[in-house]
Order: C-alpha cells, then sequence, then structure tokens
C-alpha cells in the first residue's frame, strides 16, 4: 500500500522505486558533472506577494533584491509578478544551499539569475569568496507559485 493519496502520484512512487533498483545513469551523470554536491537549497514563493510591486513606487525595496538587469527582464514581461517571484525563490535556494554547505549568506543584491539566449537561467554571485563555485539552478512558476531548486558544487 502506497502512503500516496492518488493513483498518479502512487504510479510515480512505483516508477521511482523502479529506477532506484535499476541503478541507471542520473541526469547528472549525463551532464559528466565530476564535482562533489557540496549543498542544495529549495524556495516556493507565493507569486501574490509580487503583484503590485512597481519600479516607481517600490524602487528602493526592489533594488535591494534585485539587479538592474532582473528588473529590467521582469519589467519587460506583460506580468512581472511570476517573474520577480521566481528569482526572488531562487536566490533563497541559492542562499540555502550556500549556507548548507557553510558558506556565508552573499545577499540578495550579489546573487544575479540571469537567462542565456535560450532562455535556460545561471546564477551569478558578485563576491570574490564566491568565484569558485558552481551553482545550477531551476526555476518554474505557475499561476500562484514559483518554485527554485538549486545544487551547489565546489570547484576544486
Amino acid at each position: 500500500m502506497h502512503a500516496c493519496n492518488d493513483s498518479w502520484t502512487a504510479a510515480m512512487c512505483d516508477n521511482v522505486q523502479e529506477k532506484k533498483k535499476d541503478r541507471g545513469k542520473t541526469a547528472m551523470d549525463c551532464q559528466n558533472i565530476s564535482l562533489p554536491v557540496k549543498g542544495i537549497g529549495v524556495d516556493i514563493e507565493d507569486i501574490s506577494r509580487f503583484k503590485d510591486l512597481n519600479l516607481d513606487e517600490n524602487e528602493k525595496f526592489l533594488k535591494k533584491i534585485f539587479t538592474q538587469q532582473e528588473l529590467s527582464y521582469c519589467f519587460s514581461k506583460k506580468n512581472p509578478a511570476p517573474h520577480l517571484a521566481a528569482r526572488f525563490s531562487c536566490k533563497e535556494a541559492v542562499i540555502k544551499a550556500l549556507q548548507s554547505a557553510g558558506f556565508d549568506n552573499p545577499g540578495f543584491s550579489a546573487i544575479e539569475i540571469l537567462n542565456d539566449k535560450k532562455g535556460i537561467p545561471s546564477v551569478r554571485i558578485d563576491k570574490k569568496d564566491f568565484k569558485n563555485v558552481t551553482i545550477k539552478i531551476s526555476l518554474s512558476h505557475c499561476r500562484d507559485k514559483s518554485l527554485a531548486f538549486a545544487v551547489f558544487f565546489e570547484d576544486k
């Protein structure tokens, strides 16, 4: 019997159990990442917290958290709230990943979430203590929530 409360989730639980038995390649194996994982972090935010923010009335607050490039990106969208929430979630996840490995919080404004030309997000930390770290991130949002996940690797 499953602890899962619906048939779809139960099927997913079975699938995960089968994959554990298989011990096949993981996504990390496929990307040839050979750095040891030092920390992980995850965060979820309610998008409504960011719904009424605008650059005119909330500039001081927004600039404490987001870089100019992040603000330009988010406010170029018809609805900036999910993009602001996703970046905030990601910064929280990055901080949690770093702190789980014993690093100090670099601060929101030092963490920048960027997208490459294909739209793939990456993180940059503007502090010298963080030059030899690799952080892989994933962001997502739906109608009312944003979610971010960060995995921290320390370069040797």
